[in-house]
């Protein structure tokens, strides 16, 4: 349930380590556990299955499906799940989830006839919906002008503080930063300093 901040001059390693925590990539050395299992270890339809399961990802440029509509978009995750989560009706669950993003009129429209705050929340959403206990997001609203990234942050840390899942945010900005539980620093790919009194 903690908010962990990265951040870091580009370079730094910041998406590199995002990548590691998810399984895209994987280290060298040392060991990345999730849920107790070492993703270095599982074999690669076991790490798809524990991603596709436990981990959810918000990108900068949403990554949207353009030939899916915002439904389908948010439904997807649950497709895949079938049979691993909950069993719930996915139609609810994607109604449920337009009404907390605040786009329960949009259900049928394509990602390309929406904002880009817009795209974002739906981009959050499908992130979140199917309840992983991971949620990394890079630079979620680094594609976003101020006062939209702004409600777009809250709203995630919202849904992630909601449903106690961990959320791990790179980020450049400062601003973003404050919102965490805890800021990790990183240089040169390595953690250069730990903060927790965010007053500043």
């Amino acid at each position: 349930g903690e908010c962990i901040a990265l951040l870091g001059r580009s370079g730094s390693g910041k998406s590199t380590l995002l990548n590691l925590m998810a399984g895209i990539d994987r280290p060298d050395t040392g060991r990345i556990e999730v849920l107790g299992q070492d993703l270095a270890q599982l074999p690669e339809p076991d790490l798809t299955l524990l991603r596709r399961r436990h981990i959810g990802f918000v990108y900068q440029f949403f990554n949207l499906i353009p030939t899916l509509t915002v439904g389908e978009n948010l439904g997807l995750p649950l497709e895949l799940n079938r049979g691993l989560v909950p069993e719930e009706d996915p139609g609810d669950a994607v109604a449920r989830m337009l009404a907390r993003l605040g786009l329960a009129e949009r259900s049928g429209a394509y990602p390309d006839q929406l904002s880009g705050g817009e795209q974002q929340r739906i981009a959050i959403g499908r992130a979140l919906i199917h309840a992983p206990a991971l949620v990394l997001a890079d630079e979620p609203t680094g594609n976003l002008d101020v006062e939209t990234g702004a409600s777009v942050l809250t709203l995630l840390d919202g849904l992630a503080r909601e449903r106690r899942q961990t959320l791990v945010v790179v980020t450049h900005s400062l601003a973003v930063a404050r919102m965490a539980d805890r800021i990790l620093t990183l240089e040169a790919g390595r953690i250069a300093e730990s903060a927790t009194d965010l007053s500043w």
